[in-house]
């Protein structure tokens, strides 16, 4: 269960904008990686949350009606969220980890008020110039980090429904760009777009994301 166990450290540590930060998409095989920046009121780490914010927790395992209504009421109760992505080209060019760290940084720099220290999920940043914290499996552990993971998969998700008003056929809009069944017989039938990651194994056999 997620819980403000690291941000009270920090908070204690005489920080006070403290940012939770992820990022989605890494695995898909088309679309950007997409991060999310958020911080939360201080009082709430420092004292009683809201009712409703101690459902958050890593997105994968809350219902899309569930992460919608949670990124919601995020967005409308943070001190700061920032977004931040990298699209399948620099993906292609500098590969899936440095543009996800690129993404993260991208969403750190979004915040406004900036933070002070930023809680990552997995890796620390590199080449980043703030106090932080690298958390693996942080989404299942920190607040802070699964309010950004639901922000992040929220906005991504919609990104990739509209995606597929685009570029129509490989079901995006369910499989939000991930190797499914489906998007590997459409793109063995359609080739890949523009949109999809061209360093990646485009075709079923033997793919691992």
């Amino acid at each position: 269960m997620a819980d403000f166990t690291f941000e009270r450290s920090l908070l204690d540590k005489g920080y006070r904008f403290i940012a939770g930060i992820d990022e989605v998409g890494r695995g898909a095989l088309c679309g950007p990686v997409l991060a999310a920046a958020v911080i939360l009121p201080t009082g709430w780490i420092a004292g009683p949350m809201p009712a409703w914010a101690a459902e958050i927790r890593d997105s994968k395992v809350l219902t899309p009606n569930k992460r919608r209504r949670l990124a919601d009421l995020i967005r409308s109760e943070a001190v700061a969220v920032g977004l931040g992505s990298c699209t399948n080209e620099e993906i292609d060019r500098v590969n899936i980890f440095w543009a996800s760290m690129e993404a993260m940084r991208r969403a750190a720099a979004a915040l406004a008020p900036p933070p002070d220290a930023v809680l990552v999920d997995g890796f620390a940043l590199r080449d980043f110039h703030l106090p932080q914290l690298g958390i693996p499996q942080g989404d299942k552990k920190s607040v802070l980090i699964g309010a950004a993971s639901i922000v992040a998969k929220v906005v991504r998700d919609e990104m990739m429904t509209e995606f597929e008003r685009l570029i129509p056929g490989y079901g995006l809009g369910r499989n939000k760009g991930y190797g499914t069944r489906e998007h590997y017989r459409a793109l063995d039938a359609l080739g890949p777009t523009a949109f999809h990651r061209k360093s990646f194994k485009l075709r079923e056999e033997g793919a691992l994301f």
